[in-house]
């Protein structure tokens, strides 16, 4: 199978995620040990040096443990390129784990080959630009997923149906959409949820 080329590092949690993405990339891979990340000044200098020579994706995982060190990542690095990859939410448990985790979610190592490769192609120099038109805020209120009563379970319902992970916020979701999936696929599911 032929790695896909990334320009710059992937972040990733554990040394686990990093021997299941080493089959997959072909760019340095950053392992900040959980939260270690937030005690380890070694990390962060060298997650400051791929923002900045480069870039940095954040590739976590999408459970609440997950969500904080990706926050605390993009926190700690003022400037350079960071973004942020998502992996959807499957549950599952890992094969080395004996118990699943405590939200029941699998990570980046439990993640098929397959989805992990479709994450990181947005990602990847072989990623050909597209000329659609990004996603703002406004389409987001026009389409009912802010500024109504009942926006955020429109957007648990827009984030289901693009397999994106549960815990995005607003502007993660907006990013999210913007990076791997694009307008026409958002104009699809937002004219089917509106319809529904």
């Amino acid at each position: 199978m032929q790695k896909l080329h990334i320009s710059g590092a992937i972040v990733v949690e554990g040394r686990y995620d990093k021997a299941k993405l080493s089959r997959l990339v072909d760019c340095p891979i950053v392992v900040v040990n959980g939260f270690g990340v937030f005690k380890d000044q070694e990390s962060v200098r060298l997650l400051r040096y791929y923002s900045e020579n480069g870039g940095l994706i954040v590739l976590t995982d999408s459970d609440s443990a997950g969500f904080r060190i990706r926050g605390h990542i993009k926190g700690i690095i003022n400037k350079g390129n960071v973004r942020c990859a998502y992996i959807p939410d499957i549950y599952g448990k890992e094969k080395r784990k004996a118990t699943p985790s405590a939200e029941g979610k699998l990570g980046v190592e439990g993640m098929p080959d397959n989805v992990l490769l479709e994450v990181l192609k947005p990602f990847s120099e072989e990623q050909k630009p597209t000329n659609s038109r990004i996603v703002t805020k406004m389409d987001f209120y026009e389409d009912g997923f802010t500024g109504r009563p009942d926006s955020s379970k429109r957007r648990d319902e827009l984030k289901l149906r693009l397999n994106l992970p549960e815990r995005l916020n607003v502007n993660g979701l907006l990013e999210a959409i913007n990076r791997t999936i694009g307008y026409e696929e958002y104009r699809q599911a937002a004219d089917e949820i509106n319809k529904g």
